[in-house]
């Protein structure tokens, strides 16, 4: 295959700024600002570093597959082999005025900010004298009419040459909601209007409102998505790799692995892979690039071992993971201090428990919790690993109303920004699942399906970077219970959330051999008149499980939410006298289980065993609900 790019050569210039010598000013807001009149008599840098970007990287991703391609209008190249490990963007044999334009890249204590000139070069298109089966136009093109008709006339002659474009919304006026990083607000520059209409394939990192025929693969600052198929991707990891950068290598791959006769989901995959693993000098090579994912599949393997180990028979987990506020709180009731010496002293009761490892596979810490100690001065994930029990984390950061006034007394769940680095570090610190939840109040008008879509669009995003992470997702979207509504309006709420989530965790390609559910049960609401009976609660969660879960799924588990301690318990085991069910069922219970441990150590030490007793007492109770009761 051969293919022609079209587009710019841009050198970037990367420039670590000294901050104590240079002129910043800070706004209202807190935001450093720079003296844009810079001068390099005063301005200082640590160091300087000059790539090559723009089509430069198109290239070089092309080379590094093995696809013959070339720059329209240029004679850029490499002095070896582009496939050969080590070949870098600055071992190029060109003239030292190759670069269409300039940007510098100026960055401090990892804030970065460009500067880039005001003037466009146009790109250049040079019909060229031998076949090609493609024509890219990657996203550094400055395209305009004189250009779009240059395309067209080649294409009209060359019937066989296929046209892919990247539709960019650069300097477009638009709006982002950062939360979930959506850019449907953000259309696309006028002028590649008409490339669009005929073209092959289209990326773009905008909405595209024009009709055309072609594959539109989108791609943002965390996401790439071709139809149903999404993935997630993160390119920091102390490379500072642009967004231009980042949408070229991707957007490059996605064209070599079709080249390579792969299929759409190998190709997102490929690309991913590609971003996350480049430096600024340097993409990874074709082989490269299928060794990762070899073992990535490798690792989806071990997520669906341990999502199995997860949820094996038996045995529940362990929901010790109350935030900072709400431990706090569940204290100030107790009459307990709320330091954090006290906070570890409660989660060792639980994990110090004799034989903890004979009623729990897994315990969900809080951040704070996996930092502690135990009394061995092992820290606790540790700990529990060293007593065969998973140690996982819970990962989200807490409720936020949204922002759009039509829906401002629904919340969503926020924690997303970072969260591949801070899954990096729970993985290396030894934690295997994590834990997300998603909160929905019932009322008149709530949830609504905005509501159910955004937070099922979230929980699928975290539950890809878990697995991509290595850690095995666990999605808790909970119908609230302290509200006035009857046990049907609840069975039909559940089954609607269910639905919407599992379709998002499939578009999102989420393995779900490798994730695990955790849910309410189907019960009326704590206000509501007439309260269910276990008998009631077991028929209409067995029946919606049945209906709105996947067969695929590792295995299902329960939330106590707000029920009674005795309460809880018996409406477990009624759910598993209607079962056996697809996938494994049992329980993830926080105050169902430590509510009774925690009366009785009132923050005193002398109780602690006493406490244990009546925390152990309650996971007996609990795993023998996991069998089916002989009176059924």
């Amino acid at each position: 295959m051969r293919i022609l790019i079209v587009g710019n050569i841009i050198k970037d210039v990367y420039l670590n700024l000294d901050e104590s010598q240079n002129h910043f000013e800070t706004d209202e807001n807190g935001t450093p600002w720079m003296d844009v009149a810079f001068n390099g008599s005063y301005h200082s840098f640590f160091t300087r570093t000059s790539v090559f970007s723009g089509s430069a990287i198109t290239l070089e991703v092309f080379k590094k597959m093995g696809i013959g391609a070339s720059i329209s209008g240029t004679n850029f190249g490499f002095d070896k082999n582009a496939e050969v490990d080590g070949e870098s963007l600055s071992n190029t044999r060109t003239s030292k005025n190759i670069a269409d334009s300039y940007r510098y890249i100026l960055s401090t204590e990892n804030k970065v900010a460009y500067l880039t000139s005001s003037d466009r070069i146009e790109s250049k298109f040079i019909a060229p004298n031998f076949p090609v089966d493609w024509i890219f136009v990657d996203c550094s093109a400055e395209i305009t009419d004189e250009l779009t008709e240059k395309i067209k006339n080649y294409l009209g002659i060359s019937k066989t040459t296929k046209l892919a474009v990247f539709a960019s919304s650069r300097g477009d006026t638009f709006k982002v909601d950062m939360r979930l990083n959506i850019n449907e607000e953000r259309t696309i520059n006028d002028n590649v209007v008409d490339l669009v209409r005929i073209a092959n394939l289209v990326f773009a990192d905008g909405k595209i409102d024009v009709p055309t025929n072609a594959a539109v693969c989108y791609i943002t600052n965390r996401e790439v998505k071709v139809g149903n198929l999404v993935r997630r991707y993160n390119h920091s990891k102390g490379e500072l790799i642009t967004h231009l950068t980042a949408r070229l290598i991707i957007s490059a791959t996605i064209i070599g692995a079709m080249a390579h006769r792969m299929t759409a989901k190998d190709a997102l995959e490929l690309a991913v892979i590609n971003v996350e693993n480049s430096k600024i000098t340097e993409t990874l090579t074709f082989e490269k690039m299928k060794k990762i994912m070899n073992e990535r599949h490798e690792k989806a393997d071990n997520l669906r071992y341990i999502a199995k180990s997860m949820v094996a028979a038996g045995k529940g987990i362990l929901a010790a993971d109350e935030s900072g506020g709400s431990i706090h709180k569940k204290f100030e009731q107790a009459g307990i201090p709320g330091d954090e010496q006290h906070r570890r002293d409660y989660r060792n009761i639980f994990f110090t428990t004799e034989d903890l490892e004979k009623y729990v596979n897994g315990v969900i810490l809080f951040d704070e919790t996996a930092r502690q100690k135990a009394d061995d001065g092992s820290d606790f994930v540790s700990f529990l690993t060293a007593k065969q029990i998973i140690p996982g984390i819970k990962v989200d950061q807490g409720l936020e109303p949204f922002s759009d006034e039509a829906y401002a007394n629904e919340k969503w769940t926020k924690g997303l920004d970072d969260l591949p680095e801070r899954l990096a570090e729970y993985y290396e610190m030894g934690a295997r699942f994590a834990k997300w939840r998603a909160a929905f109040e019932v009322t008149d008008g709530t949830p609504s399906d905005f509501a159910i879509q955004e937070n099922c669009k979230i929980l699928a995003r975290y539950a890809l970077d878990c697995q991509n992470a290595g850690i095995v997702p666990i999605v808790e979207p909970e119908l609230v219970h302290d509200g006035n509504y009857s046990i049907e309006t609840c069975a039909n709420i559940t089954g609607r959330i269910l639905d919407e989530l599992f379709a998002q965790l499939k578009s999102h390609s989420v393995n779900l051999e490798g994730c695990v559910l955790k849910t309410n049960m189907v019960l009326a609401g704590k206000q509501f008149e007439s309260q269910s009976t276990p008998e009631e609660v077991g028929k209409w969660t067995a029946k919606i499980l049945r209906e709105h879960c996947p067969k695929e799924l590792a295995g299902v588990v329960f939330l106590s939410g707000g029920q009674g301690v005795e309460q809880a318990t018996d409406n477990l085991q009624a759910v598993t006298n209607n079962g056996p069910f697809p996938w494994p069922v049992t329980f993830s219970f926080a105050r169902a289980l430590q509510g009774p441990a925690l009366d009785v150590w009132k923050g005193d030490n002398n109780n602690a065993d006493a406490a244990r007793e009546a925390f152990k007492a309650r996971l007996i109770a609990n795993c023998k609900a996991l069998r089916k009761s002989n009176l059924n």
